[in-house]
């Protein structure tokens, strides 16, 4: 197949090209090269490789292909609750841009597969989102990426356009940016600077190895499934203090409590996410690492 990827050069969306090469199809990577992004990867000379190096804000054609997916976003809670704007334009007018583009597609129009996150249902003290429970973002990034949906629901009504939803828990792994949880936490280990940890540490967030995830958005895509809304989690619950002694257990064998401060809470801080995956386990995707993190730190 060819996919028209945007923010390729991003942490989840380079895990997909490189499966997507890798299975032998074509890829057109849309990426800006923002701060969070990969400036080198193994397969920028790969012959079914191309990048374009556009803000999908300003982007005014769709290459020719089988799927446009979606990756391209500003992710980062605390900016967003620094400095919305920047998300609304990214997020939601960026989506809005591609959604249009794909109204004046008369023929060949490819399916939009847009990635999102279980942040949209906002947090729970008990229980499990499933993909009909109402949207109830708590922080400018969900809202963003609430609103987001919302224009693909209603172009896929108003105007056909075929569409895939996705909404992940927690990503980690390789090339993720050093301002997440995990990412931070490796990167204060290996310069001996203490690791923050936002209010008591018992916030609870479902963890997804990065490949897992994008194993499933393969199995929805070899389904041909069209339409449709896909929680994509582990069921893997971590407090924050669990997840930060484990990746402290993979430098030392030292009490973790040495290496963490406590700094106060940020606004609005969801206590829970918790998101159902019966839906995309029915298409016959399983996690390969269900439990724990998997260590991928040498």
């Amino acid at each position: 197949m060819r996919f028209v990827v945007t923010g390729g050069r991003g942490f989840i969306g380079s895990h997909f090209v490189e499966k997507a090469l890798a299975l032998g199809h074509k890829v057109i990577d849309i990426d800006k090269m923002t701060y969070a992004a990969s400036k080198t990867l193994p397969w920028d000379d790969h012959e079914n490789y191309e990048h374009v190096n556009q803000d999908i804000c300003d982007l005014n054609h769709i290459p020719p292909c089988d799927y446009l997916i979606n990756f391209a976003a500003e992710s980062h809670v605390d900016n967003s609750i620094h400095e919305s704007g920047t998300f609304l334009k990214s997020n939601t007018e960026g989506v809005h841009n591609l959604l249009e583009l794909l109204r004046g597609k008369v023929y060949e129009r490819p399916v939009f597969f847009h990635i999102s996150t279980d942040e949209v249902y906002g947090d729970t003290i008990s229980g499990t989102f499933s993909e009909g429970d109402r949207l109830n973002p708590s922080n400018p990034y969900a809202a963003s990426k609430a609103a987001a949906e919302m224009f693909v629901l209603s172009h896929g009504r108003t105007y056909g356009i075929d569409y895939v939803i996705t909404r992940s828990g927690n990503n980690y792994g390789e090339r993720q940016y050093s301002e997440k949880l995990i990412a931070n936490s490796i990167m204060c280990m290996e310069d001996s600077r203490k690791i923050p940890i936002h209010g008591d540490g018992l916030y609870i967030r479902d963890w997804i190895y990065v490949k897992d995830n994008v194993d499933a958005i393969f199995k929805i895509i070899d389904a041909g499934v069209k339409n449709e809304v896909y929680n994509i989690a582990s069921h893997n619950e971590m407090t924050n203090l669990e997840v930060v002694k484990t990746v402290v257990s993979w430098f030392t064998d030292e009490d973790y409590k040495q290496f963490i401060k406590f700094v106060p809470n940020r606004l609005g801080q969801d206590v829970r996410y918790s998101i159902c995956n019966e839906k995309v386990k029915s298409l016959g995707w399983l996690p390969n690492y269900p439990k724990g993190l998997k260590r991928f730190v040498k």
